[in-house]
């Protein structure tokens, strides 16, 4: 079992920066990639980041290419994604996933541990 547990949520105008942090327990030697997504009210759940601890390759989403930027600690229980230059349309309810298989995936479905969601919320 791996449990999720994401922590830096809050609100920010627009162009400021956060950074939110997922802390991973349990068997976490199953958690071989780690990944953000992010749902905002009426939208699908939608890709933001992942990093592949195997050789700390990281993955982002066209929206986000440039602005965010996701990492992780040395013991690869932790996972960070710094968000500079936040625009209104990245608030979202920030969620950190855990997938067991060795590659990435952009989808919800391929990532088996979930955090519970932190609230990103950014004003106009």
């Amino acid at each position: 079992q791996v449990q999720l547990v994401e922590s830096g949520g809050g609100v920010v105008q627009a162009g400021g920066s956060l950074r939110l942090s997922c802390a991973a327990s349990g068997r976490t030697f199953s958690n071989n990639v780690m990944a953000w997504f992010r749902q905002a009210p009426g939208k699908e759940r939608e890709f933001v980041a992942a990093i592949t601890w195997r050789n700390n390759s990281t993955y982002y989403a066209d929206s986000v290419k440039g602005r965010f930027a996701i990492s992780g600690d040395n013991a690869k229980t932790t996972v960070f994604l710094q968000m500079n230059s936040l625009q209104p349309e990245d608030t979202a309810v920030y969620y950190c996933a855990g997938r067991n298989g060795m590659g990435y995936g952009v989808k919800p479905y391929q990532y088996e541990h979930w955090g519970q969601g932190t609230q990103v919320t950014v004003s106009s």
